[in-house]
């Protein structure tokens, strides 16, 4: 974990599902955890507790924010079609993101900036999170770390309006 300049990571274009730019500002001083998806993954379950993590902090200042990738070839589809299974499939109500590279020369830049904020490199595969907090913390997980895990669970309630 580092800390990065917040100013800098809630300026980061991107793009909605629906094409428009956004930017984290745009959705306010929450604390974010920023998830790369995949719909043909083993870790694919994770949705439903992404999906609770939502739904038990979203009211108090936390979003999960979903950006589906296909750099390991396990997102295949359209951002309408992924956007219809999160919905139909895991009733995901937080909100996705269109389709990005997480690395390489046309990375994302918000991606870019996650990796740099962390120094740990390279997203290694689907699912890996990042945790930005108020203050400009980055929290790096791994991919096989799960949503409601103790320590993702702790970064969040610690950085949440009492």
């Amino acid at each position: 974990m580092t800390e990065a300049t917040l100013t800098d990571l809630r300026k980061i274009p991107f793009d909605t599902a629906e094409g428009t730019p956004s930017t984290l500002s745009e959705f306010g001083d929450k604390v974010f955890l920023i998830v790369n998806l995949a719909s043909k993954c083993g870790l694919t379950p994770q949705y439903e507790q992404l999906e609770q993590l939502q739904k038990t902090y979203g009211e108090r200042g936390f979003t999960v924010l979903g950006f589906p990738s296909n750099q390991f070839l396990q997102e295949p589809g359209s951002t309408e079609e992924i956007l219809d299974y999160c919905a139909m499939t895991w009733g995901v109500t937080f909100p996705v993101m269109d389709k990005v590279k997480l690395n390489g020369g046309k990375a994302a830049p918000l991606y870019k900036a996650l990796k740099d904020a962390t120094g740990e490199g390279r997203v290694t595969w689907n699912f890996e999170k990042f945790l930005v907090t108020p203050d400009g913390n980055v929290h790096r997980f791994s991919p096989k770390t799960l949503p409601d895990d103790p320590a993702i669970v702790q970064v969040i309630e610690a950085n949440l309006p009492s």
